[in-house]
């Protein structure tokens, strides 16, 4: 920007892809200092209280209006700001458009932006496609998980549900849990495990045992980390349920998608952290209780076993402190922990900071004009 003109950049998907989206190691240390300005609290979101997921859309099941969208699976619209300090020091908004039914046209279920502003004039420095965005920045966060919480020198991965965010993850374990080298499948059709496999084999050969298993039992037997990506809209009788004698003392239970294990264990022996208490908290208000019901992330669990009084505040860890080493990663050898991830707008704008950057020094992207000189100012 200079004087009133104002420029921003357009970044299309390919452009994103050529200035680095899809450096899952880069991301992976992009989400760790993102979580150390967390800790620090130097970051703002939506909501009274700074933590809000975003402001979300959602439509009626009927409606007297013709051209009104209908509720359906993954139907909604949602905008998601932030400000994020420290060293990223950006404000910005990711919009989220989401409908199931787009994959019959070919489209992924989310499209997604997200707009970099200054921080204080609020002028737009960079409009840019963000599904690529949102998948890395997604799979780093359970990344950065395992590097503080899974046991030393883990070898057994158990993945549950083999899609997309199953994908991501794994690249962003293999770059912090370099002594991986065995993955278990639990998978409920063949191509997605296929297609899984082939992911695996292409780019870690460093896997060289890799077993498609029937249960989920099977796949937490002997593993060291155990990563959930599987779905249900159908409320929360149908989360994955996982039994405590499944799970190896020590382990890392990764949680990107709905699962559920049994309350006595996860209220009195499991390690309960999370991204940001605050963002729990959020949706522990927005909904009614059982809010685990609305919204199938496990640490949306922990606040239902906090208003139940069965833990208390002390109990539920921040990631971020454990970075900082303010907390430990666990309060006692073999304790399983679980790692609940549920995804906030300053992630988005971090790794977009990164990416934006980057287009700047490699000469990426459309510049596009707002104004010269504004014709109400």
């Amino acid at each position: 920007m200079s004087g009133t003109r104002i420029d921003f950049l357009y970044l299309s998907e390919e452009d994103m892809i050529k200035a680095g989206v899809t450096d899952m190691d880069g991301c992976v240390e992009c989400m760790e200092e993102m979580f150390k300005i967390l800790s620090d609290g130097d970051y703002k979101m939506a909501g009274q209280n700074g933590n809000s997921h975003g402001a979300m859309v959602t439509f009626p099941k009927e409606s007297p209006f013709p051209n009104m969208p209908l509720d359906g699976p993954d139907r909604r619209f949602m905008a998601m700001p932030a400000y994020l300090g420290g060293s990223v020091n950006i404000a910005g908004m990711k919009w989220y458009g989401s409908n199931a039914e787009n994959r019959q046209k070919g489209l992924p279920r989310s499209i997604l932006m997200v707009m970099l502003n200054d921080k204080d004039t609020g002028a737009p420095l960079c409009l840019m496609s963000a599904n690529l965005l949102s998948a890395y920045r997604t799979g780093a966060v359970p990344g950065v998980g395992a590097k503080y919480l899974a046991p030393k020198g883990a070898k057994v991965l158990g993945v549950i549900g083999p899609g997309v965010m199953s994908k991501t993850s794994l690249s962003s374990f293999v770059y912090a849990v370099p002594t991986l080298d065995t993955i278990k499948i639990k998978g409920r059709g063949k191509e997605s495990i296929d297609s899984f496999i082939e992911f695996t084999t292409t780019n870690y050969p460093q896997f060289k045992d890799i077993t498609v298993v029937d249960t989920m039992e099977s796949a937490c037997k002997d593993a060291d980390i155990v990563t959930m990506g599987t779905s249900s809209t159908m409320g929360m009788d149908y989360y994955p349920f996982l039994e405590e004698k499944w799970l190896k003392p020590g382990m890392l239970l990764s949680a990107p998608a709905c699962v559920r294990v049994d309350d006595g264990f996860l209220a009195k022996r499991a390690r309960k952290v999370l991204e940001n208490y605050g963002l729990y908290e959020c949706w522990a208000e927005d909904y009614a209780y059982p809010a685990f019901a609305s919204v199938g992330i496990i640490g949306v669990r922990y606040f239902d076993l906090l208003h139940d009084k069965v833990i208390t505040r002390e109990d539920i860890i921040d990631l971020g402190d454990i970075i900082k080493e303010k907390k430990p990663a666990r309060e006692y050898d073999g304790q399983i922990v679980i790692n609940s991830v549920g995804g906030m707008p300053v992630e988005d704008l971090a790794w977009g900071k990164v990416v934006y950057e980057r287009a700047l020094e490699m000469g990426i992207g459309v510049k596009l004009n707002l104004w010269d000189t504004p014709a109400l100012a």
